[in-house]
């Protein structure tokens, strides 16, 4: 089966707030990307170094052994939690992820380390699926000092997700949409309303 792994722990310095708690229609943003993924996978944890804020959700809490060590000790900590062979590792502030997108990616998942999106030349590391077989690089990377997220990806299996298979299981190219600023807040309440507007017509 499947770990779902929420990555609440980033310090949110352009919002200048926790972003995960930041309300877009009414609640908070973490709360959006919950909705997402229900039924998906059958454990659901959230890495953060705030564990009080999140208490409310009821959700099992992790948080980083070393504080403000990035994503990747992030990473490091979910699957160190993780009781399954994988995890399917999300950022906080993606609200718009696409479900079709993510059940494909788990289909995936048996077949290699990583099943990652590549858009516009660049990874999406943390909307990405990991097996437990990246620990050990991941911890190579993380004693040299290296906190890249895709430091470790050269000594893995990597099933890239190209830009013709995200169009044609997000067409409306909104997972990858994130919120760091009260303008993408705005942002992503208007594309909200024109959801809405789409369903009642």
């Amino acid at each position: 089966m499947l770990t779902i792994s929420i990555q609440a722990g980033g310090q949110s310095l352009r919002m200048g707030r926790d972003k995960a708690l930041v309300h877009m229609a009414g609640k908070p943003l973490i709360e959006h990307v919950l909705e997402q993924i229900e039924g998906l996978g059958d454990e659901i944890l959230i890495t953060t170094n705030d564990p009080e804020a999140f208490a409310y959700l009821g959700i099992r809490l992790e948080s980083d052994p070393i504080p403000g060590a990035g994503s990747l000790a992030g990473l490091h900590t979910a699957l160190k939690a993780a009781h399954n062979s994988h995890t399917l590792v999300l950022a906080c502030d993606m609200p718009f992820v696409s479900r079709p997108l993510l059940d494909f990616m788990v289909e995936l998942a048996p077949q290699t380390d990583i099943i990652v999106p590549l858009r516009d030349g660049y990874f999406e590391p943390m909307h990405a699926i990991y097996s437990q077989m990246c620990l050990a690089p991941i911890e190579a990377a993380l004693r040299e000092g290296n906190t890249r997220v895709i430091s470790f990806y050269d000594h893995v299996q990597v099933r890239i997700i190209d830009e013709t298979e995200l169009a044609r299981y997000d067409p409306r190219g909104m997972s990858f949409f994130n919120v760091n600023t009260l303008e993408d807040l705005a942002h992503a309440e208007d594309y909200l309303r024109e959801l809405s507007d789409t369903k009642g017509k």
